[in-house]
């Protein structure tokens, strides 16, 4: 490896680390346990300040002469210093307010998860609480900041977290979630109820108070001013073109204009017609259109009936699928998938499921969360696509793969790069039924349903944040054209309202990791095989779409 590229991998990725210190404590790494992230403009300056530099040192050393494994570090850096640095260009911190991802909902939910293998990492862990009250005055500030710029958030996320906020400040302090954090394993009855105590302390004279503040915060001005449902998009905003652009550039490492993005999603979403009605026969006795997504979305028989049937599913799928990856994959991980339910905080906003990767002490498993909240609005035939993207072979496989690679930087372990994280994961719902895990004809109709999904969501985020719909015409537009519920729709145009962008990652990665497939099926003929392209995809890590193409391009060739 080159050493100059080297130093600079590790002193990035050692910034990173103390930038997100919750990140880290979750990786397992406990060089930061006691600081909590902060977000004022002073930070942001300086953040943005040394990811610049980053840039410009990788940039400085010739992409010749270096190893092929030495060039992807150098555009992995490259694209993830800029990413970040731009990100923080747009200010986000001014407007984003976040009933799904921000800190008033992640804090709580990510307490139970957190690696505390040894007594002082659970006193470190009184400090960082302590310090939590300095996040939420900096938001407060941000959003003063933003106010005074006419750069305000969506009405409608503001209002939800108010919400969810005072559901928070309303509950007991004993299930308080900053207090009942599992103990290091050395810790006796004596000992942790001591510890908890301190907990206790905290939350009671620094936490609570500190979402008081940012409540009333959000209640005032921030909320008079916010903006109405018919203006929930970044380009509402005065630099919103800008904004979103940046967006674009992160989530998918591509320069791609928000209108093409657009057409593509109706392309796919019009591709899926005829599958529907070819399976719609089957399973429903039905090929029109309409009417198979009335039934899917309202047939009481579709769905479930208790939170332990949505647990049970999601379980048997990923048995399914741990048994039958050895045919598919060369490289499997070490550390284990295991299944839990989402956090009863913020669980009625959160996401259908998602994932949670190992710490990297091998503390904590893989973990596949899943959303039992409300168990009759969820549907039977897309509990196995669910699992298949979420734990394996889907995310559990990509991010625990990329975590265990040795001889790389660890930055590249970890790398931000949503187009191949999500592409990854929705690709192997569709090789999940190649690979015959799918129970029957009605389970694939879920596959069916996760792509008119991915695909809307192409047509639904450039609707939002480049063409001005409203949040009632983002939810139309999905009622109209899949046969999600409705109840999932309006949480998923909440969640692609408060984070622009991110909703476009999925599909414009599935559809690069399929065109290479294809490009290196044509190449390779009877030579193509699947362990080997499964592997070269994930082999190197995370890495922009660029650079995936590079490395199967030159493994088909080889």
């Amino acid at each position: 490896m080159n050493i100059e590229l080297d130093r600079i991998a590790t002193e990035y990725w050692d910034f990173v680390l103390s930038t997100s210190p919750t990140d880290a404590l979750l990786l397992g790494d406990h060089r930061f346990d006691d600081q909590t992230e902060r977000v004022s403009r002073q930070h942001e300056d300086q953040q943005i300040t040394r990811l610049d530099g980053f840039v410009a040192a990788a940039e400085a050393i010739p992409s010749d002469g270096l190893s092929k494994d030495d060039q992807v570090t150098r555009a992995v850096l490259i694209e993830e210093a800029a990413g970040r640095a731009n990100e923080l260009r747009s200010r986000t911190a001014e407007f984003d307010v976040s009933p799904s991802w921000g800190f008033h909902i992640l804090f709580p939910q990510i307490s139970g998860q957190l690696p505390l293998t040894e007594p002082e990492h659970a006193e470190s862990l009184v400090t960082k609480w302590s310090r939590i009250g300095d996040t939420f005055d900096d938001l407060i500030h941000r959003l003063r900041q933003g106010v005074a710029k006419d750069r305000t958030p969506p009405r409608t996320s503001v209002e939800k977290s108010i919400v969810q906020i005072g559901q928070y400040l309303a509950s007991d302090l004993l299930t308080d979630p900053f207090v009942t954090v599992p103990p290091p394993p050395q810790f006796d009855e004596t000992q942790t109820a001591a510890w908890r105590e301190k907990l206790t302390q905290q939350v009671r004279e620094v936490i609570r108070p500190a979402y008081a503040r940012y409540r009333d915060e959000l209640e005032g001005e921030v909320l008079a001013k916010s903006r109405p449902e018919e203006k929930t998009g970044v380009r509402w905003l005065p630099d919103g073109e800008e904004v979103y652009a940046r967006a674009i550039r992160r989530h998918t490492s591509l320069d791609l204009a928000p209108l093409e993005i657009h057409n593509i999603g109706l392309e796919e979403i019009g591709r899926l017609e005829e599958e529907y009605r070819e399976l719609g026969s089957q399973v429903l006795g039905t090929s029109d259109l309409d009417e198979i997504y009335e039934r899917l979305r309202n047939d009481p028989n579709l769905r479930f009936e208790t939170g332990e049937q949505v647990v049970a599913a999601a379980q048997s799928a990923m048995d399914r699928a741990r048994a039958a990856i050895p045919n598919w994959f060369g490289r499997l991980p070490v550390a284990d998938c295991v299944m839990r339910e989402v956090p009863e905080a913020g669980a009625a906003d959160a996401p259908i499921a998602y994932y949670l990767p190992p710490a990297t002490d091998g503390s904590r498993p893989g973990t596949y969360f899943i959303n039992a909240t409300e168990p009759t609005t969820r549907t039977r035939f897309e509990a196995e696509a669910l699992a298949f993207h979420e734990s394996i072979p889907g995310h559990h496989l990509q991010l625990a793969i990329a975590q265990e690679l040795e001889g790389i930087p660890e930055f590249r372990k970890h790398a931000l790069v949503t187009v191949y994280v999500e592409g990854w994961g929705l690709y192997t719902e569709r090789l999940a039924d190649e690979m015959g895990l799918y129970s029957g004809p009605l389970e694939r109709m879920g596959m069916l349903s996760f792509d008119s999904w991915r695909a809307g969501r192409l047509v639904v985020d450039t609707g939002i944040h480049a063409l001005g719909w409203s949040k009632q015409e983002a939810i139309d537009y999905l009622v109209a054209n899949s046969p999600q519920a409705l109840n999932n729709i309006e949480n998923e145009v909440e969640r692609y309202i408060g984070m622009p962008g991110q909703a476009l990652a999925y599909m414009i990665g599935r559809r690069e990791i399929m065109r290479l497939r294809t490009e290196a099926e044509t190449t390779m003929g009877l030579g193509f095989d699947i362990k080997g392209f499964h592997d070269t995809v994930l082999d190197s890590g995370p890495v922009p779409l660029s650079v995936l193409r590079s490395l199967v391009d030159d493994w088909a060739k080889a």
